[in-house]
């Protein structure tokens, strides 16, 4: 038939598919990355394999959630895609106060607190630090987005040369057993805080999804938002306090990692092709979870743990990094 279009290559229909199949088979990808985590290579009693197997997954899972989530609605309010949560200092806060715990009381008096109630106040404290300085910011003469980002680089800054005096003055022996907990690590997660993060996580939730239909809106821009009817500094302000609980959540898990929500949520946009939240938000998580599992699977039984999961998506993330920064340069 004359002006008939002709149907268009393969390549192009594989890409055209909609954000929604797309979704489900990252879906399929990560249970599949799942199974094979809880199952490959069990040679000793299937309950202890699963039970010691299934913590770690449920950990992992916690942490893709987290990372994931917090990543995508902190580049939605910033309007950029390079800056992570890391930025406001929420990792070094965290640090912070595991020092101060540490020099005050010393590391076995802090191993015998309660790790429920530890984590709990720590949890708290920086809920009400991120508060203040949210509310001294959207609050005054001067509401601006980037006087609150720049504020937040050099309090992590401040944070860390507070924690860098603190670990010089700590005695050595104590310094040792502190310094495991400023690396992200898979191998040792603090699996006995799942209980306590998952209920966390899900308040969390439940107050990120009364939020879900403002999300799409605050990513358009202040004014944009506010022109819409949306009350953009108090949910900007939520949003950044539910990110706030969502790093101390995968910190207190894993301790912190700066890139993989960087590299979750850009590896998202791209196989989504679809910037809404509805999309992206659980295409970050599932990129996160098939990031970690996929990878711990790779490392233990491909490579022997001769190489540190956290390590090697740390280097991919910082590639990544690299890449939109001097994508962003040439824009």
């Amino acid at each position: 038939m004359a002006g008939a279009k002709p149907p268009p290559p393969r390549a192009d229909r594989r890409l055209a598919l909609p954000p929604g199949q797309r979704l489900l088979a990252l879906l399929w990808l990560a249970l599949a990355c799942a199974g094979l985590f809880l199952t490959y290579g069990v040679q000793t009693d299937w309950a202890f394999a699963l039970q010691h197997r299934g913590a770690k997954l449920a950990a992992m899972a916690m942490v893709a959630y987290a990372v994931g989530v917090s990543t995508v609605l902190f580049h939605s309010i910033t309007h950029n895609r390079i800056l992570t949560p890391a930025i406001m200092g929420f990792d070094a806060l965290y640090l912070l106060l595991q020092t101060a715990l540490a020099y005050a009381f010393g590391m076995q008096a802090v191993s015998a607190f309660n790790p429920t109630l530890k984590f709990a106040a720590e949890t708290l404290l920086m809920v009400l630090m991120a508060w203040l300085l949210f509310r001294s910011l959207f609050t005054g003469a001067v509401r601006s987005l980037h006087l609150m980002l720049l504020v937040g680089v050099v309090m992590g800054v401040l944070f860390r040369a507070l924690t860098g005096l603190m670990l010089r003055l700590i005695d050595p022996n104590q310094f040792g057993s502190l310094q495991d907990r400023f690396f992200a690590s898979f191998n040792l997660m603090a699996t006995h805080l799942l209980w306590s993060a998952a209920l966390v996580l899900l308040g969390v939730t439940l107050w990120l999804w009364r939020m879900r239909r403002n999300f799409d809106v605050i990513a358009l821009g202040r004014d944009m938002a506010i022109s819409l009817g949306v009350d953009y500094p108090r949910q900007v302000m939520q949003i950044l306090l539910c990110i706030a609980i969502l790093v101390s959540i995968s910190t207190a898990l894993v301790g912190p990692v700066t890139f993989l929500g960087l590299l979750a949520a850009n590896l998202a946009y791209q196989l989504m092709g679809d910037m809404r939240h509805r999309y992206s938000l659980p295409a970050a998580v599932l990129v996160g979870c098939i990031a970690l599992l996929g990878g711990q699977l790779l490392l233990e039984h491909g490579l022997g743990f001769n190489a540190a999961l956290s390590t090697v998506i740390e280097l991919l993330g910082g590639v990544v990094f690299l890449v939109l920064l001097l994508r962003s340069k040439g824009q």
